[in-house]
């Protein structure tokens, strides 16, 4: 299982340029879009972390829509935990779909205040996922899985305590929360 993971991970990485192109174009927009707001005198947004959620927004739909041809996986999976348990293969999968998405539980609180409470980051994630899948399910570009979806969340959660973890000691030094 370990081998599969390490694979596509490494597999995963060849999509990082586009990341990171479409982050500095997310990043200039962000800035050109702040310094209208100065002009009218309205606050800024927190351009950097808003970049980086929209960056990993689109290395997730990369990965899990973009990297597959269409029609060769039309399917749908409505059976709970159906996924692990049945080979090596499967279960690197489910893996893979939690670290998919911690990330996303780590970047989205800092990029919106909004979503700095537990039930709102796990709402996203959640709404996030199934616009995934449904976008699978309609190419045909994989598989719609509700294990998918729960995966997708827990990863989300798993991202959301790291952020809060960090947070707290953040703010325990007396520093002020991440981009505040």
């Amino acid at each position: 299982m370990f081998y599969y993971i390490c694979r596509d991970l490494t597999n995963a990485l060849r999509f990082l340029p586009f990341g990171i192109g479409a982050g500095a174009l997310f990043f200039f927009a962000l800035t050109a879009w702040n310094m209208e707001r100065k002009k009218k005198a309205k606050t800024c947004i927190p351009v950097a972390a808003r970049a980086l959620f929209l960056t990993y927004l689109a290395l997730i739909l990369t990965i899990t829509f973009f990297s597959r041809e269409s029609g060769k996986s039309k399917g749908l999976d409505l059976e709970l935990f159906s996924t692990w348990g049945i080979n090596d293969r499967n279960n690197a999968y489910v893996i893979e779909n939690i670290l998919l998405f911690v990330p996303y539980g780590a970047v989205c609180p800092l990029a919106f205040a909004r979503m700095r409470k537990f039930r709102s980051i796990l709402a996203v994630g959640a709404v996030t996922s199934l616009g995934v899948e449904l976008l699978q399910l309609v190419t045909g570009r994989g598989f719609f899985q509700i294990d998918d979806i729960l995966t997708n969340i827990l990863g989300t959660a798993v991202g959301y305590l790291i952020y809060f973890l960090i947070w707290g000691i953040w703010h325990k030094k007396g520093g002020q929360p991440p981009d505040r």
